[in-house]
């Protein structure tokens, strides 16, 4: 599928250490995969800021911090897809392999073991983002 150049995907990503956002933003880089888009980001260090941004609309995918203080990505993710209708596809970082069953109780749509395998996450990304804009446009803002 052909994108116009002024097609994107928003993805916001949820740490309050920026070195963990810096290091999703690095292994996604403008664009996960050929067929998709380009990427902007909206970087959160707090829950409010996320639930705002997500209020807002135009999220398209949502990379949450698992091991993020005070408020993990594991318990917000749950939060959002309780609270949120419609809400964007999660993908949590968690700690240890041994942590995808919080990863399934936090009703995340996808999981990556820390530390983060640039690979591995923009695999699991695109194809979260392709089944989230499969037969229609990005989100809007």
């Amino acid at each position: 599928m052909a994108h116009t150049t002024d097609e994107t995907l928003t993805v916001l990503v949820y740490s309050d250490d920026r070195n963990t956002r810096e290091q999703v933003r690095t292994a996604l880089g403008r664009r996960p995969a050929a067929d998709l888009p380009e990427l902007d980001y909206l970087e959160c260090a707090t829950t409010p800021a996320v639930l705002r941004a997500l209020e807002k609309g135009g999220v398209d995918l949502c990379v949450l911090d698992g091991e993020a203080v005070p408020v993990g990505g594991l318990g917000l993710g749950r939060q959002l897809k309780d609270e949120i209708y419609g809400c964007p596809p999660v993908l949590v970082l968690i700690g240890r392999p041994q942590d995808s069953w919080l990863a399934a109780w936090s009703r995340a749509d996808a999981a990556i073991s820390r530390p983060v395998d640039p690979v591995a996450l923009a695999e699991a990304a695109a194809t979260l983002l392709r089944s989230r804009t499969a037969g229609r446009a990005p989100a809007t803002r």
